[in-house]
């Protein structure tokens, strides 16, 4: 099974369309069709209903999809690492939970990148099924994540606590309900301890489901969120951001979750983390 009918497979979930997938491979609809016969039979499975009005993933469709995304991403990776330069040393490729690149992810980044050169690094963005993933398909060797998946041959590390603080854009003390209030969903843990802080508040009317783009958001529109007091602190010290007195506060534990093959080859990374870590004194890399 080779990468070209792969992503000829995926072109046409995309798309919709074997004449609108031939359209972007650049190739003729004829050989589109070709390239699915030859995987249906390689499966034994119908993989796609064809329609003049275009193609529907069968039912064996939707349970080979994710195989094929997955091989593809895989193969994308091992090009990559095989086309390496020889002097490389070691290759870490890392997941990152969007709320954690500022602070820690990027701050892991740039240290790998100035203490130790000859490790190729990579990076992609994603919320923990994401990561639980690529870390079970060998996608990524490690990631930065809230929520850990504790199963072999991974190994998860704490590096502390976001403490959540609620902000305003404007100075104020509690109210029963901010109607600018911006809510973040920091997670299933936050949603029920964030319930029963304020049962009788309202539904929001915005929501993120980022830190950081609710700071943007706030800052641009004002109003209030909950936020991760090392986002918050820059904003408040300039004047920009304001703590509301008297309102609780929730912690989020952020986690370091590796391979432990490939964590074993990295003799720098215990220092690394060290350096990384939510309660150290001053934490680079905040914004």
């Amino acid at each position: 099974m080779d990468s070209t009918t792969l992503r000829t497979f995926l072109t046409v979930v995309e798309t919709g369309s074997l004449v609108r997938a031939a359209t972007r491979l650049n190739v003729t609809p004829s050989t589109v069709t070709t390239r699915l016969s030859a995987l249906e039979r390689k499966l034994g499975q119908e993989l796609l209903i064809r329609r003049k009005s275009g193609a529907e993933l069968t039912s064996a469709g939707f349970k080979f999809l994710r195989y094929a995304q997955l091989m593809t991403d895989l193969w994308r990776q091992a090009r990559q690492e095989a086309a390496l330069p020889a002097e490389m040393e070691s290759v870490c490729n890392l997941g990152c939970h969007f709320d954690l690149w500022a602070g820690v992810g990027r701050a892991f980044f740039e240290r790998l990148r100035t203490d130790h050169p000859r490790v190729a690094v990579a990076a992609w963005p994603g919320e923990q099924p994401d990561m639980d993933r690529w870390l079970g398909s060998g996608l990524v060797d490690a990631v930065f994540c809230y929520s850990p998946s504790l199963r072999e041959p991974w190994t998860a590390q704490p590096l502390g606590a976001d403490r959540l603080v609620l902000v305003s854009t404007v100075p104020r003390g509690r109210v029963r309900w901010d109607s600018r209030y911006v809510y973040v969903d920091f997670g299933e843990a936050f949603r029920r301890a964030h319930a029963t802080a304020y049962p009788d508040g309202d539904t929001p009317t915005v929501v993120f489901g980022c830190a950081a783009w609710a700071l943007d958001h706030i800052l641009a529109w004002g109003g209030s969120a909950y936020l991760p007091d090392r986002l918050a602190k820059p904003h408040i010290a300039a004047g920009r951001l304001h703590p509301v007195p008297d309102t609780p506060t929730f912690e989020r534990t952020a986690y370091f979750v590796a391979d432990k093959t490939a964590a074993a080859r990295w003799p720098w990374l215990e220092t690394l983390l060290a350096d990384v870590r939510l309660d150290r004194p001053d934490p680079a890399g905040s914004c």
